[in-house]
Formats: structure tokens, C-alpha cells, sequence
């Protein structure tokens, strides 16, 4: 299947989860992950340092001074390879989400969509919206076609009860 992709394409991973921040929610074929992430252009640099060419890249593209920001995250991984393919950063200046391909030939897609809040609002409804409503397809556009076949709406309606009402307390900060 042939996907377009819009927004910002880098040939890098997103900057990995922090485990310690991480509260995970099994839901079948599926495991979301709540994280409330604070980036800032040290932690990046740390994460890429041992790796030239994905440095290089983080920092030809990142503005002025460097990434920072901060934000509830939402991670979409397979439960049986922890593969993420999807993952909403609601930060507080610059929301926006990944589409994290899964290629055959193992190269690296990280297709990143800047959330437009003028015309949508929060983007706390509009993540659980895609959730609920468009998840085996998102997962189809990340190339996750067979874990998209697997996945049960009942199952994932289930945990995403959860998995907001942990973000709703993880932006209170409590």
C-alpha cells in the first residue's frame, strides 16, 4: 500500500519513552503507554550522540535554539514486539503527533503532524476521537496492516478509559 505522507518526515525514531515516567494499559493486540514528557535540546542531543547521522539530522532540523517542550504523551505499541507505531504529544507550545512507519526494508519513517489548535482546540479530545474512531486505520497509515486486523474495539474502548483518565490527572500533575 502506497501511503502519502504530509507534514515532517525524518529518517530518525522519536526520542524513546522514559520507562520511570511510563504507566502502561494492555488492550489485546495493543499497549498504550501515558507519559508526561519534558524535551529539551540536551536530553536530545544525549539520546542521538551515538548515532552521527541521526544527530546531524535532529539538529539540521530543529529551530532555533532547539526542541523544547513539554506534554502528556499517548504511545500506540504492538503488545508482542513493543514496535510504537503511533504517538500523541500534547505538549503545551507545539502539539503534535507521529506517525512511526514500520518499513520492509528497516529503514526509519518518523512522519510528524503538527496539531492545529486555532481550528480544533485541546487536543486531548481530538487523540481519544482517532482513538475510538480511525485507530486500525492510523495504525494501516504507520504500516501496522496486521496488527490494525487485530485490533478489537471493544478491548481498545476498555483501556481508553483508562488511558484518559490517566492523562486528564497526568496533566493536573497528579
Amino acid at each position: 500500500m502506497t501511503r502519502t505522507m504530509i507534514g515532517k518526515v525524518y529518517a530518525i525514531q522519536p526520542q524513546p519513552p522514559v520507562e520511570e515516567n511510563m504507566r502502561y494499559f494492555d488492550a489485546g493486540a495493543l499497549r498504550f503507554g501515558v507519559e508526561y514528557r519534558a524535551l529539551d535540546p540536551e536530553s536530545l542531543i544525549e539520546t542521538y550522540k551515538d548515532r552521527p547521522a541521526e544527530l546531524a539530522e535532529m539538529l539540521e532540523k530543529s529551530p532555533e535554539g532547539g526542541f523544547a517542550d513539554e506534554g502528556v504523551t499517548v504511545h500506540v505499541f504492538d503488545a508482542t514486539d513493543g514496535y510504537e507505531y503511533l504517538r500523541f504529544d500534547m505538549f503545551d507550545d507545539e502539539p503534535h503527533y507521529h506517525y512511526i512507519h514500520k518499513t520492509t526494508d528497516g529503514s526509519i519513517v518518523n512522519n510528524v503532524l503538527d496539531f492545529d489548535v486555532p481550528s480544533h482546540g485541546d487536543m486531548l479530545p481530538f487523540v481519544f476521537q482517532a482513538l475510538r474512531t480511525r485507530l486500525p486505520e492510523m495504525l494501516e497509515q504507520a504500516g501496522g496492516d496486521t496488527l490494525a486486523r487485530k485490533v478489537d474495539a471493544a478491548t481498545v474502548e476498555h483501556a481508553l478509559v483508562d488511558v484518559e483518565a490517566c492523562c486528564i490527572q497526568a496533566r493536573r500533575g497528579t
